[in-house]
């Protein structure tokens, strides 16, 4: 491809992966797509996940195009303290350590590829958090960061639990402290771009970032494994309704459990639970205890392909998370033409309309039960409607999230960096598919 003939690209991540969910997806897609387009692209990673990366590779590709890193002792003891928190203290404390270790590590790694490669273009695609501090700088290639998605805060409306109020009061002092952190550690405020998903990240960027700042979703939809099926399931059948996710506080199945036992239709509905975390005992309980047990199915951690066929199988998706700064699950299941309830809050509200699913506002628990047990009552009773929306749906994301646009929008941001004059002889073209 001569248009993309002169552009080296480094990934840089701290972590990539097919099978952990959430971010660490993100870098894998931009390697796996950017490979496809036949760019000369390398990624350097953690090597936690490289027997699972190296087997997604098809036959005859150039292994050492992905460089894994290894923990050094601080790692490794960081590791072993973040076990004695709460997620998402643990995540902006000794998580933080680790990863500016591991980041050290690969600046250093970068630093030596971009001399021996003619690397011209450096990505930092996750951590996708726009307050927390790069390493990346003075490498000798323009570094592009993000799309970063963030700046998230609970909805004013609910009372949190104990430990999701320590962990709140935890980041909300974090988060005063990064603007002295990116000062002290400068990649942000010298990267050449920062990508951002919104306007609410937008907002967190630090305040000396001297680079361009450009808008771009952050998730996107790998239309080949997110298919709509050619039909769903005969009439008077029960209509099936899932959730997808870990199983923590934040995510209130809870709130969902308690909604799902109001539901009410000709033929009662079902519930089934994709994931896994420490709330889940305490769910199944709940669900027993309100005896809907029977009609509710947790099946646990499911690669992404079972995930595809779950959701194809499935009439709704169900999200009532209260701290969701992306969302890939919606954008997921809108692209297997599935209705979407979720709250309005965070990332779902950038991705749906009414033309595609339905938005609760999170104003307070009893409000979000009512609002959750009243949609989906409507589209357990509503055939049409849920294929309308399901089609709205699928038809938005192919428009506006699917990978290959989001990589035709990644690289005109590459292009405007690299010089025009580069000669395309000088490019290492990679036409191989990688498939997952």
């Amino acid at each position: 491809m001569i248009e993309n003939a002169g552009l080296k690209i480094l990934i840089v991540s701290e972590h990539a992966s097919t099978k952990f969910g959430g971010e660490a997806i993100l870098p894998w897609h931009y390697f796996r797509f950017l490979s496809d387009r036949g760019i000369d692209v390398r990624m350097i990673v953690h090597e936690r996940t490289r027997k699972e990366l190296l087997a997604q590779l098809p036959p005859g590709f150039d292994d050492s195009r992905i460089c894994f890193i290894k923990d050094t002792w601080l790692n490794q003891l960081m590791w072993t303290l973040q076990r004695f928190l709460p997620s998402q203290v643990s995540y902006i404390t000794v998580g933080w350590i680790s990863r500016l270790q591991t980041q050290f590590t690969a600046k250093c790694v970068a630093k030596r590829l971009i001399e021996e490669h003619g690397i011209n273009i450096v990505h930092q695609p996750i951590p996708v958090s726009p307050r927390e501090p790069s390493m990346l700088h003075d490498l000798g290639a323009p570094v592009v960061i993000g799309p970063m998605n963030g700046n998230m805060t609970y909805p004013a409306g609910f009372a949190i639990g104990s430990k999701l109020r320590a962990s709140s009061t935890i980041t909300s002092v974090g988060r005063k402290l990064t603007d002295i952190l990116n000062w002290l550690i400068p990649g942000k405020l010298r990267a050449e771009v920062l990508l951002v998903a919104n306007d609410r990240t937008r907002q967190a960027i630090p305040v000396l970032a001297s680079g361009q700042i450009i808008s771009l979703v952050e998730n996107g939809v790998d239309l080949s494994l997110w298919l709509k099926p050619s039909s769903k399931c005969e009439p008077g059948a029960p209509v099936r309704f899932t959730f997808v996710g870990r199983l923590v506080d934040w995510k209130r199945v809870d709130l969902l459990i308690a909604a799902f036992r109001e539901v009410s239709s000709t033929s009662p509905p079902l519930l089934t639970i994709l994931g896994d975390g420490p709330m889940r005992k305490q769910l199944e309980r709940q669900a027993r205890l309100v005896g809907i047990a029977d009609r509710v199915t947790f099946l646990g951690w499911k690669s992404q392909q079972e995930c595809a066929q779950h959701l194809r199988e499935s009439d709704a998706l169900v999200l009532p998370s209260i701290f969701e700064c992306g969302g890939a699950v919606v954008l997921e299941a809108m692209a297997c033409g599935l209705p979407v309830i979720a709250t309005d809050w965070g990332g779902p509200a950038d991705y749906l309309d009414d033309t595609c699913g339905v938005l609760i506002k999170p104003d307070s628990e009893i409000g979000l039960q009512q609002g959750f047990a009243t949609a989906m009552g409507r589209l357990a009773s509503d055939p049409q409607l849920r294929e309308s929306l399901g089609n709205a749906g699928r038809e938005r994301v192919e428009q506006l999230f699917d990978w290959g646009v989001k990589i035709d929008q990644m690289i005109s941001v590459y292009r405007e960096l690299v010089p025009h004059d580069v000669s395309p002889a000088t490019a290492t073209c990679h036409s191989a598919l990688l498939e997952k």
